[in-house]
């Protein structure tokens, strides 16, 4: 295992937030916490926030800046793209006669807090992978099917893992022909169905339809999101259930908790905005049926060769206690009220022991990374 008082230096971690996807705004409350939990007796920490545009943007402050949506005092970051022995981030600085790239830091650690598509997706771990360095977090392959709901779905039901019906739908065949599309879907069953975007996460772009005209009206707002969508069965009397994985070859799980929601469902407004929905921890339900949720997360986090940490959410049954996995979310929220972190507290694990241990992870990944060959040799 690696320590982190190991390094006689303190550990530079450079925290990635904000992001191009539509959970850019949850980024910044998750950076908050993040940044906050960081103790600056073991870390220096690098602030790189990047643009609803894509621009990689560091400086004195820089979350405060992504928070007022002024960037006029943040410098450009170019981000890594190859190993480097030495630096691992540049800075632009612009000069009279041109931009100047100079030597930010060398960085140890890389910790994204980036929901969605371009963080959440595998695509910032792609980046990182390249260039070779440790970062919080699943690899590409277990980022990548942990965002995308079709797969995900497919990966469980070849595990035998339980999940609600659903239906993988294109937005061209939306657009083609809606009224196939009610047709094929409503002969999954009844009302109510879920409309959701197979690649975003935080409950944005998801609707819940009572009715065809609410269907119809969902795929075209989860179809704004992604070109894929998947429609799921409601399930009756639903009890909303989580709990939080955490490590890498040996996952461990915390308590479960469970979700009342304040809407209809726990929405995008009940996670981040009002704030209002309730939180039972540990759940109240059966140990036999939270044993086999627990089960059911530690193989699911397996199944995609997850790391690090993740969040599994379930739904329960309230009649029968049927359980069904509803996603795992590879990189959860790390707001003052997510689920993720407040599962772990119960757990007997703080906040900051909680970031220390996922710092770790990320550097016991890397050195299992660093003990691969990746050329033959004579």
């Amino acid at each position: 295992m690696t320590h982190l008082s190991s390094s006689p230096r303190k550990l530079r971690v450079a925290v990635l937030f904000g992001g191009r996807s539509g959970e850019h705004d949850v980024s910044l409350m998750s950076a908050r916490s993040v940044l906050a939990a960081l103790d600056a007796e073991r870390y220096e920490v690098i602030q790189v926030g990047i643009t609803l545009d894509g621009d990689w943007l560091t400086g004195e402050n820089t979350l405060d800046a992504f928070e007022k949506k002024d960037f006029s005092e943040l410098v450009s970051v170019i981000p890594p793209t190859e190993p480097a022995s030495d630096q691992s981030l540049f800075v632009v600085h612009v000069t009279k006669s041109g931009g100047k790239l100079e030597p930010l830091a060398e960085v140890d650690v890389f910790f994204p807090v980036l929901h969605g598509p371009f963080g959440e997706d595998g695509t910032i771990q792609g980046l990182l992978e390249l260039a070779d360095a440790a970062y919080v977090g699943a690899g590409v392959a277990g980022s990548s099917v942990g965002m995308d709901k079709g797969i995900f779905k497919d990966v469980m039901r070849a595990n035998e893992i339980p999940i609600v019906d659903s239906l993988l739908v294109l937005r061209t065949e939306i657009e083609n022909d809606m009224n196939a599309v009610l047709e094929k879907i409503e002969k999954m069953g009844a009302y109510p169905f879920f409309a959701k975007p197979a690649n975003l996460g935080s409950s944005v772009g998801i609707s819940k339809c009572n009715s065809r005209s609410d269907l119809g009206e969902g795929l075209m707002e989860a179809a704004r999101f992604d070109r894929r969508i998947v429609v799921e069965c409601g399930v009756g009397n639903v009890r909303e259930v989580e709990v939080s994985v955490l490590g890498n070859e040996d996952p461990q799980t915390s308590v479960c908790g469970e979700v009342l929601p304040s809407r209809e469902f726990y929405s995008y407004e009940s996670k981040y905005v009002d704030g209002t929905s309730g939180l039972i921890i540990p759940s109240q339900l059966p140990a036999e049926v939270t044993d086999k949720i627990r089960e059911y997360a530690v193989r699911a986090y397996k199944a995609i060769d997850c790391a690090g940490m993740a969040r599994a959410d379930f739904f329960v049954n309230g009649d029968t206690n049927q359980i069904y996995l509803n996603e795992l979310n590879t990189l959860p929220g790390f707001t003052s009220i997510s689920m993720y972190p407040k599962l772990w507290q119960a757990s007997g694990l703080t906040y900051p022991q909680l970031v220390d241990r996922l710092i770790e992870l990320a550097l016991e990944r890397k050195t299992q990374r660093d003990h691969t060959e990746h050329r033959r040799t004579a």
